[in-house]
């Protein structure tokens, strides 16, 4: 086989694994200058995954590489439906809908390209519907990047804004449908940008739309948006943002397409517009679902009798489908032990006494409507099913393996994407296949140069040029690591990000290569450079050489608010993490208090009542100390129907030597903090302590360059009485993916004490 069949340079061919945990590398199969091999990323942050490369390579160990199975964490279809977009650990590539091998995207980070892609979460983006631009966010730091858009025609960069926050549970920016123009948003305010003003760009102070996220819109079919601001949601076309250009001062963005019962908060809320823009679903902090006719359809239903429903207090990962016809479906999470339940409620708007009413537990918790709003796909572990969307009834099971991503192509065909297979499926079962996904077994062919991989219980072969097809098991040679020219194998790694790395022996010349680099992890600060407070009894870190980890701590004072963001978010991780409870949260919120410990996490705990323990008016002995500990413990016994580890931290990290040991007394370990995000301060703190009240982007940068090896880190959740304009714990997902990206392990803060003996 000719290496000419590649386009473009691998330079040091593995040099930029993304370090989403630990990576082995297996199956080593070399046929004179090709290389075979397979890698597996085990998962943080991203599903644990594997895939399968070739790799040509020349006298010095560099090379072209391509990607032949495509695992698809996340899939986009693109260009009106010709090009599938997938996104996973190993970067982004593209496949025609047609079937093919994965490309890369010129100029995209991504494995094949060699250019650096960073572990923790998949690469986050957006892309234009016509495929032709990508947004992404370069990191500066942490939590802080610049927004880059992306021509993939040509490669070609174009900065469109400077340190904005990096990607959490959303992407910071938003394309309109018709692929004209974006939305972005940058400190708390938004801006648009039209693509046809890209030679000569606006300056950026007269393209802003307002304040909120990228939350605050909803597009509409015609390239109109509607944006929420306040209690006002306004509908926006390209020609009211024109005519603000001239008069930012004295304009709204848009004409009022409605108004709302109470202040929307983007922080937290959530709203959905209907298809006739006539109405709006609101979700408000993640409990309360509300159904809003707007103007004049609000006068046909007494505010009295608005649709509403209470979610569970753990539900999380809300999912809602509004068809033409007024039929609205709301899926909800909820965190179970094994993995997680979905509940679904309906509303149809087209009839009187209108309810949201509970349907039968959907067989997915991911869906899409088809076109003409009669049917719905539903997907997950279990495979992927086609619903009557009208009767709420199963019509065909379409794919029994998991299903990671499923899309309606057109009325009756949809692309199902599983654990080993990309397929176009028509309704009537016809299959043609898109691209492979895994491969369990792969080689050579024993007769021929192709390449033969089995997906499941089917073989598939490919010349490394054409689309894979299936073939009856083909008889494969026996795998080697030598050719006439080189000689291949594994060194295994004593740390870092791989278990392995491949090398290459010049066997003709001179010279032995690593084809991947060995991974750098960021220096964190010496030991010394700062004191460190210690108190007998007290742990506040755990060791700070031979491991590199750390525990992330939870704590909850009162109120849940936060709570199913970080369970879902760790879920995500496949993180456990300690949860600090205090009487008055458990007391207050039974319901979550359970949650946590139904979620597989770590409880422990704050004392019964949240009381400053260093103030001199309490007279604190042991049986103060002992009495407090028991009773929070029959607390959560009564809530949760479980016991809190016996490791506990005095309200408002007030820790003393004295307490310590009347903690340990009553069987407590007491513990402590070696870093402080600053996020307890409240607006009224800020103003008599001279503290200032740090963004949750800020609170992560500064996280970042405390922490060491040990440290533990703790994450206030709840509201604050005094209030804060945003929370760390709507962005832990950006901390925990910046602690993966520096190498640390996140553990329970019981596992950083038995490490520390």
């Amino acid at each position: 086989m000719k290496r000419a069949f590649f386009s473009g340079v691998f330079f040091v061919v593995l040099a930029s694994f993304p370090l989403s945990g630990d990576v082995e590398f297996s199956g080593l199969d070399l046929s004179e200058e090709l290389l075979l091999f397979k890698a597996d990323s085990s998962g943080k942050g991203s599903l644990p995954q594997s895939g399968v490369f070739a790799a040509a390579l020349d006298s010095q160990g560099r090379g072209e590489l391509r990607q032949l199975t495509a695992f698809p964490e996340r899939v986009d279809l693109l260009d009106s439906g010709r090009m599938l977009q997938v996104r996973n650990a190993f970067g982004v590539m593209r496949i025609p809908v047609s079937g093919g091998l994965p490309r890369s995207v010129s100029g995209f980070p991504s494995f094949s390209e060699g250019a650096p892609v960073l572990g923790g979460r998949v690469e986050s983006m957006v892309s234009s519907e016509d495929g032709r631009w990508i947004l992404s966010v370069e990191p500066l730091s942490p939590a802080y990047g610049n927004l880059v858009l992306l021509n993939t025609a040509n490669g070609g960069r174009t900065l469109i804004a400077e340190r904005v926050e990096r990607p959490s549970s959303y992407f910071p920016a938003s394309w309109s449908p018709d692929s004209r123009m974006f939305v972005y948003q940058k400190e708390n305010r938004l801006y648009y940008f039209p693509i046809n003003t890209l030679a000569s760009p606006v300056d950026e102070r007269y393209r802003v739309i307002g304040e909120g996220s990228v939350q605050s819109i909803n597009w509409g079919r015609l390239g109109e948006f509607y944006y929420l601001k306040s209690s006002t949601i306004y509908r926006v076309r390209s020609f009211d943002l024109f005519a603000r250009a001239l008069y930012t001062d004295f304009l709204e963005a848009g004409t009022i397409a409605g108004t709302i019962p109470f202040e929307f908060d983007p922080n937290f809320d959530r709203f959905w517009m209907a298809p006739d823009a006539g109405a709006v679903v609101l979700s408000k902090g993640g409990r309360n679902l509300f159904y809003y006719p707007l103007d004049s359809a609000r006068e046909l239903l007494p505010q009295s009798s608005l649709p509403y429903v209470l979610l569970p207090g753990a539900a999380s990962d809300i999912r809602l489908l509004w068809s033409a016809s007024g039929l609205i479906t709301t899926l909800v999470s909820l965190p179970k032990k094994g993995g997680r339940e979905v509940l679904a409620y309906r509303l149809d708007t087209g009839h009187q006494g209108m309810v949201f009413s509970p349907l039968d537990r959907p067989p997915g918790n991911a869906m899409a409507l088809s076109p003409d709003g009669t049917r719905v796909l539903f997907w997950g572990p279990g495979g992927a099913v086609l619903y009557d969307y009208i009767n709420w009834r199963a019509l065909a099971v379409l794919d029994d393996n998991a299903v990671y991503a499923a899309l309606w192509m057109s009325g009756d065909e949809v692309i199902i994407a599983g654990s080993n297979l990309i397929e176009r499926q028509r309704l009537d079962g016809r299959r043609s296949l898109i691209c492979l996904s895994q491969a369990g077994a792969f080689g050579y062919e024993e007769r021929s140069s192709r390449i033969a991989a089995r997906a499941g219980d089917a073989w598939y072969l490919t010349d490394c040029l054409s689309p894979w097809t299936q073939a009856a098991a083909p008889v494969l040679r026996e795998k080697r690591i030598s050719s006439s020219r080189y000689r291949v194998y594994l060194e295994n790694q004593s740390a870092g990000a791989y278990v392995n790395i491949p090398m290459a022996r010049n066997t003709a010349s001179v010279g032995t290569f690593p084809l991947i680099a060995s991974h750098t992890v960021p220096r964190d600060r010496p030991s010394g450079t700062a004191e460190e407070r210690e108190i007998a009894g007290v742990f506040s870190h755990g060791r700070r050489e031979g491991l590199r980890e750390t525990a992330l701590v939870f704590d909850c004072v009162d109120d849940d608010a936060g709570l199913r963001t970080v369970l879902e978010v760790l879920e995500g991780f496949g993180l456990r993490a300690t949860f600090f409870l205090n009487g008055e949260f458990i007391r207050r919120h039974p319901e979550s208090a359970r949650s946590i410990a139904e979620a597989g996490h770590e409880t422990a705990s704050m004392f019964y009542a949240p009381v400053d323990i260093s103030d001199a008016r309490y007279r604190i002995d042991r049986e103060f100390i002992s009495r407090g500990l028991a009773r929070n413990e029959d607390e959560f016994f009564r809530a949760a129907q479980a016991e809190l580890s016996l490791i506990w931290h005095a309200p408002y990290y007030a820790a003393s030597q004295e307490t310590a040991e009347f903690a340990a007394a009553a069987g407590y370990m007491t513990t402590g903090r070696d870093v402080d995000p600053l996020d307890w301060i409240e607006r009224n703190d800020a103003k008599r302590t001279g503290l200032s009240q740090l963004s949750a982007s800020d609170m992560i940068d500064r996280v970042m360059a405390q922490k060491r090896p040990g440290s533990i880190i703790p994450i206030r959740l709840g509201l604050l009485p005094g209030g804060r304009d945003d929370y760390l714990f709507n962005r832990v997902d950006v901390l925990l993916d910046a602690l993966v990206r520096e190498g640390y392990d996140v553990v329970p803060l019981s596992v950083l004490m038995e490490h520390s003996r």
